[in-house]
């Protein structure tokens, strides 16, 4: 039997989407955990101590206002999305047409776990 806590994949992920092109990364932080862990080779390059994982809503926070700083044309463009038993999966590409996967893990609805991985060369 499915979670009723989940959202809905499609949805979630339009939301999504739409809050990180808006640069709102209050918007996106509401859909997470307080004790979220969020895994990335991004994080290991903006914020070199994580090693790639970030654990917490804070420092979540701060590594993605920091990487907006960086990336000041971010832009993400929904290719598709998936869905597991608590999972979604977004696929999509970035401003630089970059293809990404973004694996969100949920526990009573909110992100517990992210884990993010880039198309290779």
């Amino acid at each position: 039997m499915p979670d009723p806590t989940m959202p809905d994949p499609m949805r979630f992920a339009e939301d999504w989407i739409g809050a990180w092109n808006r640069r709102d990364v209050e918007a996106v932080l509401t859909h997470y955990a307080d004790d979220v862990v969020h895994s990335s080779p991004l994080a290991a390059q903006v914020v070199t101590v994580s090693r790639g994982t970030v654990r917490g809503k804070q420092a979540l926070r701060d590594y993605w206002n920091r990487a907006l700083d960086l990336n000041t044309d971010l832009h993400f463009t929904l290719v598709d999305v998936y869905a597991g038993v608590d999972t979604i999966v977004i696929n999509y590409r970035n401003q630089r047409d970059a293809l990404i996967n973004e694996v969100l893990t949920f526990r009573n609805g909110i992100v517990t776990f992210g884990q993010v991985a880039h198309r290779l060369a």
